[in-house]
C-alpha cells in the first residue's frame, strides 16, 4: 500500500518533462526503437545472442495486461551494456507501442551529467536516480512506485475494508492527470552499480538495494515480478576500459557469447506476505495525523528496514537461482551479505585480497569524481596550508 504524498512526489518526478504531450510520446517512442534497433545491428553483427525462456517474459506481459497490474523485471548487472543491449535481445513484437516499452532507472551522475544525456534517457524512459547518500526515499523510487500504481483495479477497489491511507491512495489516482493505457514496465538493475570479477568469482552479483523492496510494497497493488539473469554483457563492455578514451565505447571481444534467461514469475503469495507485514507497520507506526506520508518510523525503524532487508534478500534468492542453473561457479555465499559488501568497499579491496574487480568497484567514494570526495589525510593538509 502507498500514500498520497509517495504518489504526488513520483507524479511530480514523472511532470519534470511534458510525458503526456504528443510531441513527447512520438520523440520518445522513436527515441526507444532507435536505440533498441542499433543495439540490435551490433548484437546481430558482432556477438552470438541465446535467449531462453522468452515465453515466460511474455506470459507476464500478457498476465500484467489481464490482471491490470505492473510488471517489474530484475536483473543482474554486469555492464553498462545492460540497458540498452538487454531490450535488444528480445523481439520487436514486445514493442508494439510507447506504453509497451519498459520504465528503468539510469545514475544521475552518469546518465544525467549534461543536458543532451538528459533529454536522450528521458525520452528513453529512464528516470534520474542519485547514488551515494541519497538512499531509496527519492523522486525516482517515488516515481517508480507511482507507475506501478497505474491500473483500474486500484481505481475501483471499492473496499469498505480498505485503510484511511489506502483510500487516500485511490482517491488520488482517480485524480491524477498521468494515466497510460497499460500498467506500465519497470524493469530495475537492483544492485545499482555494474559489478565485474575476476575468476573464480565470475558473474556475481552484490546485494540488492532496499528501493526495489519499496516498489513491492508501496505500489498500490502488488506487481508481477519476472527475475532475469544475464552473461555475455560484460564481455562486450569490460571495465577494465572504462577510463581508456574511445576503447570504452568500441565493443570488444567480437563473437562472444551473450545469454539471457528468463527465470519464473514470482509467486504472489511470496509477495503478498511481504505486503501484508507491510500494511501491520503501517497500522502500528503509521501517523494518525498525517495518513498522507511515511512517518520516521516507517522508513527508518528497524522493523521496516528489516522487512526491506528481506524482500530483496528474497529477490536476490530468485535471480541467483536462475544463476545456479547456468554452467558457472557457486557463487560465495557472502556476496549475498550487505555487511561484508560494505567492509569490502569501505577497505577498497583490503578486507578480502582474493576478491578482485576488473576495472574499479564504482561503490568507492573515491573513485566518484562528481562528489569531490578527498583522500584521507587530504583535508588535514589543506588546512595546514
Amino acid at each position: 500500500m502507498s500514500f498520497v504524498n509517495v504518489l504526488k512526489r513520483g507524479d511530480d518526478f514523472l511532470n519534470e518533462h511534458d510525458r503526456d504531450s504528443s510531441i513527447w510520446r512520438a520523440c520518445s517512442y522513436a527515441t526507444c526503437l532507435f536505440t533498441v534497433g542499433a543495439s540490435k545491428l551490433v548484437l546481430k553483427t558482432f556477438y552470438n545472442v541465446k535467449v531462453a525462456n522468452l515465453e515466460k517474459l511474455e506470459a507476464a506481459l500478457e498476465d500484467s495486461r489481464k490482471e491490470d497490474r505492473g510488471l517489474l523485471t530484475i536483473m543482474n548487472h554486469m555492464s553498462v551494456v545492460d540497458d540498452p543491449f538487454l531490450w535488444a535481445v528480445f523481439p520487436w513484437r514486445l514493442y508494439r507501442n510507447l506504453d509497451d516499452i519498459r520504465w528503468g532507472l539510469g545514475a544521475d551522475n552518469v546518465c544525467f551529467k549534461n543536458s543532451f544525456f538528459e533529454y536522450f534517457f528521458s525520452l528513453g524512459q529512464i528516470l534520474s536516480t542519485k547514488r551515494f547518500g541519497t538512499g531509496p526515499f527519492q523522486g525516482s523510487i517515488d516515481a517508480c512506485i507511482r507507475l506501478l500504481s497505474e491500473n483500474r483495479r486500484t481505481l475501483q477497489n471499492k473496499d469498505s475494508n480498505l485503510s484511511i491511507s489506502e483510500s487516500l491512495s485511490n482517491e488520488y489516482l482517480l485524480d491524477s492527470s498521468f494515466k497510460r493505457s497499460r500498467p506500465p514496465w519497470v524493469h530495475v538493475f537492483p544492485e545499482g552499480f555494474v559489478l565485474q570479477l575476476f575468476p573464480p568469482f565470475s558473474n556475481s552479483m552484490r546485494y540488492f538495494k532496499w528501493g526495489t523492496a519499496r516498489l513491492i510494497l508501496e505500489a498500490t497493488e502488488p506487481p508481477i515480478i519476472v527475475p532475469i539473469f544475464s552473461t555475455g554483457f560484460e564481455k562486450i563492455a569490460p571495465e577494465n576500459t572504462a577510463e581508456q578514451g574511445i576503447k570504452r565505447y568500441l565493443p570488444a571481444n567480437i563473437g562472444a557469447e551473450v545469454n539471457v534467461t528468463i527465470g519464473n514469475r514470482i509467486n504472489d503469495n511470496i509477495i503478498e506476505k511481504y505486503r501484508d507485514e507491510w500494511k501491520d507497520l503501517v497500522k502500528k507506526y503509521g501517523d494518525p495525523n498525517n495518513p498522507y506520508d511515511l512517518s520516521h518510523e516507517l522508513k527508518y525503524g528497524k522493523e521496516a528496514e528489516d522487512l526491506r532487508s528481506r524482500v530483496v534478500a528474497d529477490l536476490r534468492a530468485h535471480v541467483a537461482h536462475i544463476r545456479s542453473q547456468q554452467a558457472l561457479p557457486n557463487e560465495d555465499k557472502k556476496f549475498a551479505d550487505p555487511k561484508w559488501w560494505k567492509l569490502y568497499t569501505n577497505s577498497e579491496g583490503v578486507s578480502d585480497p582474493t576478491v578482485k574487480f576488473i576495472g574499479k568497484n564504482w561503490a568507492v567514494k573515491r573513485f566518484q569524481s562528481f562528489l569531490n570526495v578527498m583522500p584521507e589525510g587530504a583535508n588535514d593538509e589543506k588546512n595546514k596550508g
